[in-house]
Parts: C-alpha cells; sequence; structure tokens
C-alpha cells in the first residue's frame, strides 16, 4: 500500500507541510503507510481564526444546536467506521476487536453528548445550581452561572487511542461552545486524519469549530491566550514539561492532563474457584491486559490477589493467557497484535527488566524468540504477554512506580483485609481505575472507602453485576475519567462535568429580576 501524505486542516483548509515528513509505520510489517509534516503551516494563524470564526459561530448555538452538531459527527463517523476501524488495525496494530472498541468509542461517546445536550433546550449559559439571598432583603440576589470560554481547546491526545481520545475532549469542548484543535501523537495520526476528512466532508461543523495538526505541533502551544484550554494525553513526564511552560503559567492557562496510571485490581478474600465473580476477575484482569496489546490507560498493571488464592489465580489466569495468538492483526485468529511503535517495544522491554527486580515470572518468557501468527521473522513490533508475582508486595518498587505500557501485570499477594488492599493501592500514587471483585458488601465498603481518594473511578464486580457490566477498562461518557497523582489529576466526561471545564463559572450579583433574567432563572 502506498503511503499517505497526512495534511492539517488549519484557518478552515487543507495545508500539506513542507519538508520530508515523519514516517507513520505499519507496526506488523515496519512498512512505511504515510507522512506527516507541518513544516510552513501558520499554527498561530489557524488558532485565531478558530478563536474568531469557530468561536464565534458556536457561541451563537444553543445547547441543543450544538447537540445536534455533535450527533452529525457521530452520524458523519459511523458512515466511514469500516474504513476507520481498516486504518486502526494497519496504523495502530490492532485487531478488529480493538480497533471497534476504539472507534466504536469515539462513536458512542459522541452520540451520548449529543443526547445529553438536548436536556439542555435553547439556553446558551448555564445556572449552577440554585440563586442565593446575599442581602437583608431577597431584592440583592446571587446566582453562579457558566458561559463559554472565547478561546480554543487545543487537545494534545496519545497514540494509543486516536479516535476515541479526541471525541471525549471534543464532545465536552463543543457542547460548551469552544472551537477545538486536534494534534494526534504522529506514530498513530493516520486513523485521526481520515476520521478528520470524513467530519470535513460532511460539512458538520462551522469554519473553524474543527481543526487537526498532522505531525510536529511545533510553535502551537506559544500562541495560547488567556481564554484558550489545553487537554493533553500521554505520559506523566510530559504532562509536567507541559505544566512547567513559562507561557502556560504566566497566563494561567488551564490544562487537563491524563497520564501514566498503575490501576489495580483487587480480589475479595471471599471469591472462590468457579464463582461468577471469579470469572468475571479473570475475564477483565486478563482481558485488559491484552487488548489494544496492554496499551490502554485504563488497562490493569497490579492484581492483588489474597495468599490462599494466589496459585489458584496463576493457574487460571496462565491458561486463559496461553489461548491468545499474537501475530497479524488483520487475521481473525489473532488475538493480539504488536505493539504501536517501535519505541513503544523498546520502552516494554526496559519496564519488564525493571520489574524482574521485584519478583518472578509465572506467565511468559521475555526472552523467548516468537513467532507471530501470520507475521515475518523479524519484523514488527511484537511482545509476549507477561505476568509477573511480586516477591514482596509492598516493597516492590518498580511494580508500584513504573507504568510497563505493555501486555504486563503483576499479581502481588495480601492478606485479604481491605485496609491492606486500600494501602497497596495507594502505593501507585494515584490511577484512573481500581476494581474490587467480590460479594461480600463489608469488604466491597471499607475497601471501596479506602481505594476511593487515590484513584478517579471505583469498578465494584461481583455475581450481580456479571451480565452487565462493559468492564472497568471501558469509559463510560456518563462518568468522571481522570484521576488524582501520577495520573495527572485531570478530570474528563462525566457528563457535564466535562464541559464545564470548557466554560468560566462566574457569581453574577445584583437586582434579583436582572439576574434571573440573565441566568434563565425563574423567581
Amino acid at each position: 500500500m502506498s503511503s499517505e501524505r497526512i495534511e492539517s486542516y488549519i484557518s478552515g483548509q487543507w495545508s500539506a507541510g513542507s519538508g520530508p515528513g515523519v514516517p507513520l509505520l505499519n507496526p506488523t510489517t515496519e512498512a512505511e503507510v504515510g507522512r506527516a509534516e507541518t513544516g510552513g503551516i501558520d499554527l498561530a494563524a489557524g488558532l485565531a481564526f478558530a478563536r474568531r470564526e469557530g468561536g464565534r459561530a458556536l457561541r451563537s448555538l444553543t445547547f441543543a444546536e450544538r447537540a445536534a452538531l455533535i450527533g452529525q459527527m457521530s452520524t458523519a463517523l459511523h458512515k466511514v467506521r469500516e474504513e476507520l476501524i481498516d486504518t486502526s488495525v494497519e496504523n495502530g496494530g490492532c485487531t478488529r476487536g480493538d480497533a471497534k472498541f476504539d472507534i466504536d468509542g469515539a462513536i458512542g461517546t459522541l452520540a451520548a453528548y449529543a443526547e445529553l445536550g438536548k436536556t439542555l433546550g435553547d439556553a446558551r449559559i448555564l445556572a449552577d445550581g440554585e440563586g442565593i439571598q446575599l442581602g437583608r432583603s431577597p431584592r440583592f440576589w446571587g446566582q453562579h452561572v457558566y458561559t463559554p470560554k472565547t478561546g480554543v481547546a487545543v487537545f494534545v491526545n496519545a497514540f494509543n487511542f486516536p479516535a476515541w481520545g479526541f471525541a471525549e475532549k471534543a464532545a465536552c469542548a463543543l457542547l460548551a461552545g469552544m472551537p477545538v484543535v486536534c494534534k494526534p501523537a504522529t506514530a498513530t495520526a493516520l486513523t485521526a486524519y481520515r476520521m478528520f476528512k470524513a467530519l470535513v466532508n460532511a460539512e458538520v461543523a462551522p469554519k473553524g469549530a474543527l481543526s487537526f495538526v498532522g505531525g510536529a505541533p511545533r510553535d502551537l502551544l506559544d500562541h495560547l491566550e488567556v481564554q484558550d484550554v489545553l487537554a493533553f494525553t500521554g505520559s506523566a513526564s510530559t504532562g509536567q514539561t507541559l505544566r512547567a511552560q513559562k507561557h502556560l503559567i504566566e497566563k494561567s492557562i488551564p490544562i487537563n492532563v491524563e497520564a501514566d496510571s498503575l490501576n489495580a485490581a483487587v480480589l475479595g478474600p471471599d471469591v472462590e474457584l468457579g464463582s461468577d465473580a471469579m470469572s468475571l476477575f479473570l475475564r477483565e484482569v486478563s482481558k485488559d491486559m491484552t487488548q489494544k496489546t496492554g496499551q490502554k490507560c485504563t488497562a490493569t498493571r497490579r492484581i492483588f490477589v489474597p495468599e490462599a488464592r494466589v496459585q489458584d489465580v496463576i493457574a487460571e489466569m496462565s491458561a486463559r493467557l496461553a489461548e491468545i495468538k499474537i501475530g497479524d492483526p488483520a487475521l481473525t485468529e489473532v488475538g493480539m497484535g504488536p505493539l504501536a511503535t517501535r519505541q513503544q517495544l523498546e520502552d516494554v522491554r526496559a519496564g519488564v527488566k525493571r520489574l524482574r527486580e521485584d519478583g518472578e515470572v509465572v506467565f511468559g518468557d521475555a526472552d523467548a524468540a516468537l513467532n507471530p501468527v501470520g507475521g515475518t521473522a523479524g519484523k514488527g513490533f511484537f511482545h509476549p504477554i507477561l505476568l509477573y508475582r511480586a516477591k514482596n508486595s509492598a516493597a516492590a518498587r518498580w511494580v508500584h512506580s513504573h507504568e510497563v505500557f505493555g501486555p504486563v501485570a503483576t499479581i502481588c499477594p495480601y492478606s485479604g483485609d481491605p485496609n491492606e488492599a486500600a494501602e497497596l493501592v495507594g502505593l501507585g500514587r494515584g490511577s484512573l481505575v481500581a476494581s474490587i471483585y467480590s460479594d461480600d458488601k463489608s469488604f466491597i465498603e471499607r475497601a471501596a472507602i479506602g481505594i476511593a481518594p487515590w484513584t478517579g473511578r471505583v469498578y465494584i464486580g461481583g455475581a450481580k453485576v456479571f451480565d452487565h457490566t462493559m468492564g472497568p477498562g471501558t469509559v463510560l461518557p456518563l462518568s468522571v475519567h481522570g484521576g488524582p497523582g501520577r495520573a495527572g489529576g485531570g478530570e474528563e466526561l462525566g457528563g457535564m462535568r466535562g464541559v464545564m471545564h470548557y466554560m468560566q463559572r462566574t457569581a453574577l450579583q445584583g437586582y434579583r429580576p436582572i439576574v434571573e433574567s440573565i441566568s434563565g432563572q425563574k423567581g
């Protein structure tokens, strides 16, 4: 297949950057599938155009009209769903199932926010809570309101979810009334590029409401202004670098960061082998280890298992993992493809060596030669599935401090006490999601309360939800996605909570009828 030149959609038009460009590869064959370059493109002018044209157009729309726009985006992407799935397999190394997870996640999130936006009707601003009497009489009244920021929302997205990563940010910003600029990770940008092509061709949004940077961001962030918002998904180190930029600090530009996450799964001591709770635990943990080749921000990295159940869990997990065929993700029999890039492969290999200091491998062999199904010898960024067992769960240095972003996880034995489980989860210094598998109400309550301060989401799995859950690895539009500490301290989605990030909260104070007229609240 020939290499495709990726363009940027800036100032309402497609522009090809000057220069040789950065190659995008098929991680299965290492063949070049695209080139991305932003040299010579005036990104500052693109931001100004988005603020002026896109922002003005979006703010003139009601919430219901913005919701309709978001719904049209979902429809436009659904029409090219198969092409996007094929692209994700080609440029992302995803199996069809993994590609659907990303593409359908994007389509579904946009659809969910379209439905949510309908409920807001013809308003253009939002009242925040009830009005407040501020003086001795109700004449002097206060009301908090949210209004759209007048800048642009810039998204710097990770390589692992080029579609969903964009949609979960864009749905919130567009509903708030802010134009968006998407800068996907270059290595897997082909999916995002074709997605934007479909959106632009469908003419779903006003000029300037949607912009796309296909390649290096260059000086993009240097031109952000006080009303702009930056949302970043990626490594903790890059997130820290962004936060430390003098320009962003001086202008107090809000940054929403979703970063590394040492997510945990906790098995309760009440869970017996063969029970629904155990089956759910084994199913979801093994899936999270291998879906997207372990390259998920919500993937389980630490598995806390009562001492009495460790050998059973190792045996059952190993049996499940052994059934997964590694190879060309375009083949139906293959359950796991390659890592997305050579750098990812090198990073996983380095991380695996660190984990060896904390424990032993109980499934897989990092040093064995891989023979990928349908692959070519010596080609592709393939890595084996590895399951470790920690020697000392509390003293496991790397297990609690370094995320290996691949098909790797560590079983950490514990006593079965929920307080100990919560303390061990906390050693990861913040995560996006932690899961508890148990049918014991007392254990669940104590573990959940202890774990909650350390994570953005607590997933509770057991017999009652066995057939009703998509698992902890699925990010749902109406629940918050984000987490404290090393997870970045940010929040996305969560229904209207994600929308508020792109709006300004202001307290109106004055004569009650006027305040209520502005805010849309009736006295």
